[in-house]
């Protein structure tokens, strides 16, 4: 496969992949722009029809197998996005497709997977799992084999990201890429340095799940003990090992993010672009802070949205707890009547909203010197929390701030 990865086959590649892509054109975003001081551009894959950018590299493989290989049938492994892309790819092309997926993976990505028409098989608890027990199955039925990331023809179809790019935004100095296993990384920045060498590429994983900044470091393909990550889809314990010396020679750094910076992020876009993208999707986003340059043109590539509706609810709550909008108080109170709204009366005289009461009278044994009362509030930001902080310690009260459990 060593004659991928050239600018022809990506040209070549670019004009295969029209017949199922939607055009994701680049979204400026004024919000990004004016915190970081660069020009942001957003390359919004999480729109396309799978919901990511897998779909690239999936079809493009399908398209280079010899007729014989599409016959026996292909087989991967994935915990969601690839599964996708596969199945898609296969039902386009009229192949057999089977998909092994980690038991773990969400029921919208296996229900969307088996609407393709493809056969799923759930094995283990993680994605390295389900490899294993994939290349058991395409060695004992014979069935061809598509790797999620560590092929030279899927990072090519995967790569054509860059070429839309650098079609729609030609002078762009810095190209924000997801890592998990390597495979986009390797397409975007190949490709892109082969357009213009000048062009900065930096790779972007969960602090959770760095197995590619591990590597580089050690000059050799490592794997992590383990991975802890929100990024399922980034949540990747070794790199390709095909790609490897591509990333080494085309990508200029890679950074890392904390797991509650993309929390914050998932809210950043959901309120400023009505987005909605996967946890794997927002590293780019939640990387912006930690660049060290100004005025500058950066896309920032969404490699997808698919999130199912559980895991939005969770993010959505502990992004509005990390942003101050909600917060939870501990008052100590009299036992008597009429003290709660008091307290209920200065929390209104501060717009704050109340979500939830919790009464506890056995916080002390004199129930007449104080019974606790936890106030979960609705505020505005960090601002008007302690507004309303300042607010309750004016009139007599100690207000505590504990953990919210929503």
């Amino acid at each position: 496969m060593s004659e991928m990865l050239t600018l022809q086959k990506f040209e070549e590649a670019a004009e295969v992949v029209k017949r199922v892509t939607l055009e994701t054109k680049l979204v400026y975003s004024d919000y990004l722009s004016n915190q970081t001081g660069n020009k942001i551009y957003l390359k919004p894959e999480n729109m396309q029809f799978t919901g990511a950018y897998k779909v690239r590299g999936a079809y493009y493989k399908m398209s280079v197998l010899s007729e014989e290989e599409r016959q026996k049938g292909v087989i991967t492994a994935s915990a969601g996005n690839h599964a996708q892309g596969v199945a898609y790819a296969a039902k386009c092309y009229g192949v057999k497709a089977t998909i092994v997926m980690p038991t773990t993976t969400p029921l919208m990505k296996v229900n969307r997977t088996k609407s393709y028409g493809a056969d799923v098989i759930l094995y283990g608890d993680v994605y390295d799992e389900a490899c294993a027990h994939a290349y058991e199955l395409a060695e004992k039925n014979g069935y061809t084999f598509i790797h999620p990331f560590d092929d030279p023809a899927v990072a090519t179809g995967q790569g054509t990201i860059a070429m839309e790019i650098f079609k729609e935004l030609p002078l762009v100095d810095y190209i924000l890429v997801p890592v998990g296993g390597g495979g986009l990384a390797t397409g975007v920045s190949t490709l892109a340095k082969l357009l213009n060498p000048k062009i900065k590429v930096i790779g972007v994983e969960p602090a959770g799940a760095n197995c590619l900044q591990e590597s580089l470091k050690a000059g050799k393909v490592m794997t992590l003990p383990g991975v802890n990550t929100i990024a399922d889809g980034t949540a990747v314990k070794t790199p390709g090992t095909n790609i490897f010396p591509y990333l080494q020679k085309n990508l200029d750094e890679v950074i890392t993010v904390e797991d509650q910076d993309l929390i914050v992020a998932f809210l950043d876009m959901v309120e400023n672009h009505k987005m909605v993208v996967e946890n794997s999707g927002l590293l780019t986003v939640a990387a912006l802070k930690q660049l060290n340059f100004k005025d500058k043109k950066v896309v920032s590539i969404l490699s997808g949205g698919n999130m199912d509706i559980i895991t939005m609810s969770s993010v959505v709550q502990h992004g509005l707890i990390l942003r101050d909008r909600i917060f939870t108080v501990s008052v100590l109170l009299p036992d008597k009547p009429g003290e709660l709204s008091k307290v209920a009366s200065v929390v209104a005289g501060e717009s704050g909203n109340v979500v939830k009461l919790e009464h506890n009278q056995f916080v002390s044994t004199n129930r007449n010197a104080a019974v606790e009362l936890r106030i979960t509030l609705e505020a505005f930001g960090t601002e008007h929390k302690e507004q309303i902080m300042k607010a309750l310690q004016k009139n007599g009260y100690q207000p505590k701030l504990v953990r919210t459990n929503m």
